[in-house]
């Protein structure tokens, strides 16, 4: 993944709504319907949001009729993750107490 790709992305992201709705897809194909049901936007909105969320990659839509079905797209998060963990910080997983005690001021 190229850092542009991944910077896209990130800003995506750094939305609050947008974040919401990405917890939202964790757990699988959502439509629509009900990702607007578990939000307070209007239908616009959303479809700006989820605009934006195609766009950079993030997440796939399929249409079936008159219902739109959003997923995550894995393999481009899978790259972003892989691209961002490429760092020396990242020579074995460590505790969170550990992250805590060497947290940066």
């Amino acid at each position: 993944m190229e850092r542009k790709e991944c910077t896209k992305i990130l800003k995506a992201l750094a939305d609050d709504t947008r974040m919401q709705i990405f917890e939202m897809l964790r757990g699988g194909t959502l439509c629509g319907c009900k990702i607007l049901e578990s939000l307070n936007i209007t239908q616009p909105t959303l479809s700006h949001h989820m605009k934006v969320l195609c766009e950079c990659g993030l997440v796939k839509a399929e249409k079936d009729w008159k219902w739109t079905y959003y997923t995550l797209a894995c393999c481009k998060l899978n790259e972003m993750l892989d691209f961002l963990g490429d760092t020396k910080c990242r020579t074995g997983r460590t505790s969170e107490a550990s992250c805590k005690e060497n947290a940066c001021d």
